[in-house]
Formats: C-alpha cells, sequence, structure tokens
C-alpha cells in the first residue's frame, strides 16, 4: 500500500479527483488489498486498491499511474497483480467491478473487463458536496 503523502500525491498527478488527508487515512486501512510500483528514480510511480467484503464483492479503486510512466506496463502490472489477489485469496465466483473512467478503459477491456449495460450500469452519490445532485465529480 503507498503511504499517505504518496497515495494523496499520486491521485492529483495522475489527474484523480484529490482528496484530504483524513480521508486517505480513513480510505487506505479499509483496502482489502492494494499495491503500489516504485521506479528507483523516481519514487512511487503507480498504485491501485481493491475494497470488498472478501468472499464475493471487489471493486477496484484509486488506479493511477504517474503521466510520464503510463504505457509503459505499470497499470497492467498493478491490476494484474490485483486480480490475482482475488484469484488467490477469494472463494471461487468473486465478482469485481470498477468505474472506467476514458484513460484506463483499454488496459480495462484487455484484463477482461467488459460493459454489460443489460446486466447492470454505475451509479454514484456524492455526499456532503454543494451539488449532492451527483452531476459533477470524477473518481
Amino acid at each position: 500500500m503507498p503511504s499517505t503523502a504518496d497515495y494523496l500525491r499520486l491521485r492529483n498527478d495522475a489527474g484523480l479527483t484529490p482528496r484530504t488527508v483524513e480521508q486517505a487515512e480513513r480510505a487506505l486501512p479499509g483496502s482489502w488489498s492494494a499495491c503500489h510500483v516504485i521506479d528507483s528514480g523516481a519514487g512511487t510511480v503507480g498504485m491501485g486498491r481493491l475494497i470488498g467484503d472478501g468472499g464475493w464483492y471487489f471493486h477496484v479503486v484509486d488506479m493511477a499511474v504517474l503521466p510520464a510512466h503510463q504505457r509503459r506496463g505499470v497499470g497492467n502490472a498493478v491490476l494484474t497483480w490485483l486480480l490475482d489477489q482475488v484469484r488467490d485469496g477469494a472463494p471461487p465466483g468473486a465478482f469485481v467491478s470498477l468505474m472506467a473512467d476514458p484513460p484506463g478503459r483499454r488496459l480495462y477491456t484487455r484484463l477482461g473487463f467488459t460493459e454489460d449495460r443489460d446486466l447492470s450500469i454505475g451509479m454514484a452519490l456524492w455526499l456532503g458536496r454543494e451539488d449532492e445532485d451527483g452531476s459533477s465529480g470524477t473518481s
């Protein structure tokens, strides 16, 4: 798992919605699994987390790779490692989901994720924001 400082920096520098120290300090220990990639010259350059119940539901969150390290296999390595954690640590039949922002869709599709609007669609509700109608914000 990345440090709180690295987590916040990666989210910001990779273009994800910035989070507070308090949010990070509460979120990171709640991970079912997490990993980060360190480049010897650049420090932490990529990360990803899984949240879930350990038995059936798992959700990939916080996939982030610094722009200078994108398209070099870092995101693929992180997501493959996270999926292997589910394969190795959860009972058969686990359901893994994620919200796919445009930059990550090719990676997710390549690793087997599909968009199946007949099955279900992703929905979200932002709480504690001026616009609680869910009309703005990114993961």
